[in-house]
């Protein structure tokens, strides 16, 4: 039931690594928590190392918005 789980968790955690090293290493400093704070901050697992990149990204738009106004969100792109 529960064959290629395994193979899936490891690929998540891969893309989530990569994710995490490209906003270290392209976004302002501080807007990521380490790794071991995520643990304590969120917790343990896949979704919440995906919380806190999220909110990493959300505190790098931020900082980048040059009129401090809140954005509307992105129109969608389906046809």
């Amino acid at each position: 039931m529960f064959h290629g789980m395994a193979e899936n968790d490891s690929d998540c955690r891969a893309v989530l690594q990569m994710i995490r090293t490209t906003i270290e290493e392209h976004c302002p400093p501080g807007v990521l928590m380490s790794e071991e704070q995520v643990n304590g901050h969120y917790g343990p697992t896949l979704l919440d190392e995906a919380e806190a990149l999220s909110v990493a990204i959300v505190a790098t738009v931020e900082r980048l918005s040059f009129d401090g106004m809140t954005k509307p969100p992105a129109p969608s792109i389906k046809p």
